[in-house]
């Protein structure tokens, strides 16, 4: 893969003035101050379309030609939104750490108000704005998918809720189900239960009904199944209480019919997905990458977005993401934590990939398999040293707009002596050097070589 330099960040445009909002559900307050200073204004704004288009209309009079910096502590959301149609604004999102350590360290008491709030934020627009990332909206592709992927994954999570009561609820009248047939996310089982809620009502069915429910829903070993219709009619019900009964079937037809909504609308989601990653001109960069499904893929995409300067390096996206760790270090004492204080979606995303890759990746298993303690309860710390490292060859990739060929990754590693190149397991022959509180793999050196 060729190398070029990252495109460099375009310079900051001159403003006329500042403005800083704390936004509420209701009522915003608002504060602004032309760049020359002079006395801050202070006022409340409804949260309505129309007052915040009188308010930007407002500012553009009062300064015509010029351009606005405005800091909020929302990077999406309906006052964003709001906003972002306005030319004449520069939108800055404030982390809501950052503020909250602000006011921290100039109001030490914890006392706080909207009007403090908004002084401190316009502060922050007027002498920090390089600790503060300009909102530079990616293309319609990129930001539909940053939508479409984030809701999907909230719709997952909501079904793996609604799995986890579906599973403690048959526990407490129909435990057999779980030992039967494992986990209660299959057509089989939804199937079963709409049909026989309990157990009582499942022994009352014929053999020969069983068996041929059993295979119209795909289960065409006769062993198997004559198994279960033994384990069926000689099982002993959990519990005969009919309010017990009367209460979990109930619950238990509840969840079903929630899981049967969630699993339609994710299979929509999944659908427009794909149509938008097929059309999207960096889809094939992360296609390219060892265990980059339909999921990640477009997960991937989102999390890069389309604007090469973006980032500046690949410490800037392994910090940002939460991947790389942090450094507390006082005195004598030092020690390496996981980094809190990220997106948790970008960080999952890379997480998965970094798990699916380990799979299908030679190296990618040799890297996690170096960090395993014996007892593996360092697992997610080994998944994240895997992800730090597909970071690096992702942005590269991204920056070149070339796919992943592990081929090129190998020359490159063994070019610089590296014991990833042709390696598929452990290795006598390695060594590992700490960067950026991660081990790196590094060739061990003959012995008596300096």
């Amino acid at each position: 893969m060729s190398t070029i330099p990252a495109v460099p960040a375009a310079p900051e445009p001159v403003f006329v003035a500042f403005a800083a909002i704390d936004w509420g559900s209701k009522k915003h307050v608002v504060a602004s101050v032309s760049a020359e200073g002079g006395r801050i204004e202070i006022s409340q704004l409804d949260n309505t379309p129309e007052a915040v288009e009188l308010w930007a209309a407002n500012l553009r009079r009062r300064y015509p030609g010029g351009l606005i910096a405005v800091a909020i502590e929302q990077k999406r959301g309906a006052v964003i939104f709001m906003l972002s149609k306005y030319d004449h604004l520069v939108l800055y999102p404030v982390p809501p750490t950052m503020s909250a350590a602000y006011r921290r360290a100039f109001v030490p008491s914890g006392a706080k108000d909207d009007n403090g709030d908004t002084r401190l934020l316009l502060d922050l627009i007027r002498h920090h704005r390089d600790r503060l990332t300009p909102l530079h909206p990616d293309t319609r592709e990129t930001r539909l998918l940053q939508f479409l992927t984030q809701d999907r994954r909230r719709l997952v999570e909501q079904k793996v809720r609604v799995v986890q009561q579906l599973t403690d609820c048959v526990s407490q009248y129909f435990p057999q189900l779980l030992t039967w047939f494992g986990p209660l996310d299959t057509p089989l089982i939804d199937a079963l239960l709409q049909r026989w809620p309990t157990l009582q009502q499942l022994q009352h069915s014929h053999p020969g009904t069983l068996k041929r429910f059993f295979t119209e829903h795909r289960s065409w070993d006769d062993d198997r199944i004559a198994e279960l219709i033994h384990k069926i009619h000689a099982a002993v019900v959990a519990t005969d209480d009919p309010v017990v009964l009367e209460a979990c079937s109930l619950k238990t037809t509840a969840r079903l019919s929630q899981l049967a909504v969630l699993r339609e609308q994710i299979a929509v989601y999944d659908k427009r997905i794909a149509a938008v990653t097929a059309d999207h001109p960096d889809a094939p960069i992360f296609q390219s990458f060892p265990g980059a499904g339909a999921a990640l893929a477009p997960r991937l995409i989102a999390v890069f977005g389309t604007d090469r300067s973006r980032w500046r390096d690949a410490a800037d996206l392994q910090c940002f993401s939460g991947i790389a760790p942090i450094l507390i270090s006082s005195g004598n004492s030092r020690r390496i934590v996981m980094r809190r204080a990220c997106p948790k979606f970008v960080r999952q995303t890379f997480h998965e990939l970094a798990t699916h890759a380990i799979r299908f990746c030679p190296w990618a298993k040799l890297l996690y398999e170096k960090h395993l303690h014996p007892d593996k309860k360092n697992h997610h710390a080994c998944v994240r040293v895997v992800a730090f490292q597909l970071i690096r060859i992702a942005l590269r990739c991204w920056l070149n707009r070339e796919p992943y060929d592990e081929r090129i990754f190998l020359a490159a590693q063994q070019r610089r002596n590296s014991p990833f190149a042709g390696k598929t397991g452990s290795d006598p022959a390695i060594e590992f050097e700490t960067k950026a509180g991660f081990q790196k793999l590094t060739a061990k050196k003959p012995s008596g070589s300096r």
